[in-house]
C-alpha cells in the first residue's frame, strides 16, 4: 500500500473524539459554555440526572467530518503558500483560509 492510500485511510481515534465531546458536555452543564442547546428531554427525565452521549455511528461519522475538514484546511493553506512562493505552511496561511472553510461547512 502506497503512502497516499495510508493517509486516506487514517482517521481521528473515536475514543479521543467521545472523550473530547464529553469534555464539552462537562464544560456545558458547569455553565462554562454560552451556547444555549435547547434539547426537549423525555418526560422520565430531569436535565440534572440525564447524561449525554453519542453512538458509536455519530463518533465515526464525527471523525470522518474531521478528517476531511483538517484534510481541506491544509490543502487550502498549501494552495496559498504556494502562491507566496513559501515551501512551508505557516500559521498565517491558515488563517488565510479559516473564514471561508469554515463557511464551506
Amino acid at each position: 500500500m502506497d503512502e497516499e492510500a495510508a493517509t486516506r485511510d487514517e482517521t481521528f481515534d473515536p475514543e479521543l473524539i467521545h472523550a473530547i465531546f464529553k469534555l464539552v458536555w462537562r464544560r456545558g452543564e458547569r455553565g462554562g459554555g454560552n451556547e444555549v442547546v435547547d434539547v426537549e428531554p423525555a418526560p422520565e427525565t430531569s436535565r440534572r440526572n440525564r447524561s449525554t452521549s453519542a453512538n458509536a455511528s455519530a463518533l465515526k461519522m464525527s471523525c470522518e467530518l474531521l478528517k476531511i475538514f483538517v484534510s481541506e484546511a491544509v490543502h487550502r493553506s498549501a494552495f496559498v503558500a504556494e502562491a507566496e512562493g513559501a515551501t512551508v505552511i505557516e500559521p498565517t496561511h491558515l488563517e488565510r483560509v479559516l473564514p471561508q472553510l469554515l463557511l464551506d461547512f
